[in-house]
Parts: C-alpha cells; structure tokens; sequence
C-alpha cells in the first residue's frame, strides 16, 4: 500500500514509517521537518496524494485543554478534508486509554479528535493505548526544578512504543475495523517509581516528589481509569527492560 505517516518523526511515528517500510510498503512521512503543516493544512493535498491508508499518530506537547483541542480539532478536520480529496481508504488513528474518564488537557483534545474520526466520512480503525515507557523521561525532562522532580501521583501500566507501531501497520494492512481491541504495557506500575529507576540507571541526582495533578485528569491518573480493562491487548517489553535498552542514549541527552 501507499501509507501517509502524520507525525512519521515522533515517538510512535518513527517506528511506525520504518516497520512499514520493512513490510514492503510505500511510506510518506508527514511532519513539519518535511513540509507538511497539519494545523494550517499545508502541504497536505500533494502529500496525501495516491496515499491508500493514513495512520494518524501526531500530538502536541501541552497539558493545556484549549490548545489540545485548538490543535486536534484543525488537524483532524484537515486531515480528512485532504484524505477525501486524495480518495483515501482508510485511516488509522492512534489514542489513549481511559480519556473518556479525564475530560481535560491532552485527553480533551483526543476526545475531539476521536469524534471527528468517528463521524468525518472516511473508514476508520481506532487504538487506544496506554502511556509510553518514554513517558517517564519526558515528565523528568518538563517536571524538573532544579534538584526536584515533581511527579504526578498516577496508576500507570507503560506500553513499547515499537510495540504499538506494529498494532497500527497490522491494522492498516486489515482495513477499517472501528475502535479495536486496546493496548497497555505488560506491568502495573506507579509513576513516582518508574521515575525514580531511570533517574538511578541514567544517574541523575534528583529527588522525586510525588503530587497529585488537579482536576479530571489527576483524579483519573490517582484512580487507575488509565489503566486499560480486562480484555485488552498486552505488550511484551517491560519498563525495565526498556531502560536498560535506552539509558545510555538519556545519560549522553542529560
């Protein structure tokens, strides 16, 4: 197939244009960096061009609930836009477990997203799943004052991302199928600890100071409603076995 990547560079992304890629298909990458602007829509028509299949797995870094909203809302509605004039088949789209039960920040604007999928025209497939392991980093790297790292108190049970690349190529290659089966990591696990583990292995002398976030989302991470539901889909790599792999490249990054 031909497969347009929306956010081909980003954490997910990346393994996803590659994995593509090694399964014989025609990937485009969709990003900034290569001249296509989701918000604005430019370069979208040319890009999506004789595409058969769009995996969407672009993000915004904001806790912000008006800019995930501004942002998912003019992207979605692009996307589909450009998707109906190119004649696109099937488009695949990455989300997050539990968001239905945090109304707020990031989750808000994946709400909308989600709706206007569902509802845009083009057949769809739709995964949620849970945290990445390079969740952890990222909350030390925005967290940090100084010596502290302040980290929200939350139930979380962290998934590959290389793992959730290849649930979105295998559902992309099995055509439109509505919201599948979800996706989370093989262990529950709490924040505060996780973090705690990367800073030891990549030797970052912080202490770590647990807190609860506000609103929705914090009362959602503190209950567990972000941890999928019997049923679901389990990853294979453990968060250990993930920063064993990746702390080297941290220890050079800090």
């Amino acid at each position: 197939m031909r497969i347009a990547v929306a956010g081909g560079t980003g954490t997910v992304g990346r393994h996803v244009v590659e994995l593509a890629r090694e399964r014989g298909h025609d990937v485009a990458s969709l990003s900034r960096a290569e001249g296509v602007d989701l918000v604005s829509g430019r370069g979208l028509d040319e890009a999506l061009r004789g595409v058969d299949t769009l995996i969407d797995v672009s993000g915004i870094n904001s806790t912000a609930t008006k800019k995930a909203v501004d942002f998912f809302t003019n992207a979605s509605q692009n996307l589909l836009a450009a998707e109906k004039k190119a004649g696109v088949q099937h488009q695949v789209v990455l989300s997050i477990v539990g968001i239905d039960k945090a109304t707020s920040g990031l989750y808000a604007g994946k709400l909308v997203q989600e709706d206007i999928v569902r509802h845009g025209g083009v057949p769809w497939t739709l995964l949620r799943s849970t945290q990445f392991h390079e969740f952890v980093p990222l909350v030390v790297k925005t967290a940090s004052a100084g010596p502290v790292v302040l980290v929200p108190k939350m139930f979380t049970q962290p998934v590959a991302a290389r793992e959730v690349a290849e649930a979105l190529v295998a559902a992309a290659e099995h055509g439109p199928q509505g919201r599948i089966t979800d996706l989370g990591g093989p262990r529950l696990e709490e924040l505060d600890g996780l973090v705690r583990a990367f800073l030891d292995r990549t030797g970052q002398r912080k202490r770590v100071v647990e807190v609860p976030f506000p609103g929705p989302m914090g009362k959602a991470m503190r209950s567990g409603a972000l941890i999928p539901a019997p049923g679901a889909a389990v990853g294979r790599q453990t968060f250990v076995e993930w920063l064993e792999a990746s702390s080297g490249k941290y220890r050079q990054e800090k």
